[in-house]
């Protein structure tokens, strides 16, 4: 019986204790591969990936976003990176908090070094914004970007400011008339670091044109921007996307445990030495 009991115990131990060893050699082979594509890049290779994860003994769906830790770090990765080394982030996220997006998005636009922005699925929302950055945007042919019209609660800005033209002021709750005059601030904000944004690789004409398009409303706050139509609101866009991209992307499975969004390779990079020949 005693050993029994110890075999018993044995089992438990390593039943407990086997989930936590495969996420340490997963997390351990995706490390492996970014140091393998920033050697064969020449580049800081960062990660964004947000998926949606169940928390373990009650299964409650728990759906990631863009927060300032996700900022944090990435700023962090950022900053360890020397001015002359391109950036590769890798970008799958169905958006986050305008704040953290904006912070990304800023710092990679005052990056010196080439930034490249991989999208092999998606990337909504904020995450369009932090694309909007990159000096050339990658995507897989049936990715897509969203629209970066803000939302207010349950209602898009847009549509308040629509309610507000539609109906005389007297018929208008005061709480409509609050949320429209926040809603027409949000929609001049966003327009503004859009258009800053895309500055950079386009004129001024076709940056205000495509900044007005994706941020007042024109679609859906889900609707679906594909490549085609990135590239003819002049977006520097192609769908050569490397295998290593989708490689990697296979090694960020749906967790039974949380794990960091953002990852990089924490030692500083600069740019590599003259060739040997």
């Amino acid at each position: 019986m005693e050993f029994l009991s110890q075999l018993f115990w044995v089992f438990i131990i390593i039943a407990a204790l086997t989930p936590y060893m495969q996420q340490q050699m997963l997390r351990s082979t995706r490390t492996r591969k970014m140091v393998e594509l920033e050697r064969k890049r020449g580049s800081r290779v960062i990660t964004l990936i947000h998926r949606q994860e169940a928390l373990n003994l009650l299964g409650v769906p728990l759906t990631r976003y863009i927060n300032i830790e996700d900022s944090e770090q990435v700023l962090t990765a950022i900053r360890l990176t020397d001015k002359d080394v391109p950036i590769d982030l890798i970008l799958h996220t169905p958006g986050g908090l305008v704040l953290a997006s904006e912070q990304i998005a800023e710092a990679l636009l005052r990056h010196p070094g080439k930034v490249t922005v991989f999208v092999p699925h998606y990337a909504m929302s904020g995450g369009t914004l932090v694309a909007m950055a990159a000096d050339e945007l990658v995507m897989d042919e049936n990715a897509v970007l969203g629209p970066l019209d803000p939302q207010l609660g349950q209602y898009p800005a847009a549509s308040l400011i629509k309610v507000m033209e539609a109906k005389e002021m007297k018929d208008i709750d005061d709480q409509t008339v609050i949320l429209a005059d926040v809603a027409a601030k949000s929609l001049r904000q966003i327009k503004v670091t859009v258009k800053s944004l895309l500055s950079k690789h386009m004129d001024e004409e076709q940056a205000e044109k495509t900044a007005e398009k994706i941020t007042q409303g024109t679609w859906t706050h889900d609707y679906p921007i594909d490549v085609k139509e990135l590239a003819d609101m002049g977006l520097n866009v192609n769908k050569d996307m490397p295998g290593e991209i989708y490689s990697l992307m296979s090694m960020f499975p749906q967790p039974r445990t949380a794990r960091p969004s953002v990852e990089y390779n924490p030692g500083p990079i600069y740019p590599a030495g003259p060739k040997e020949k």
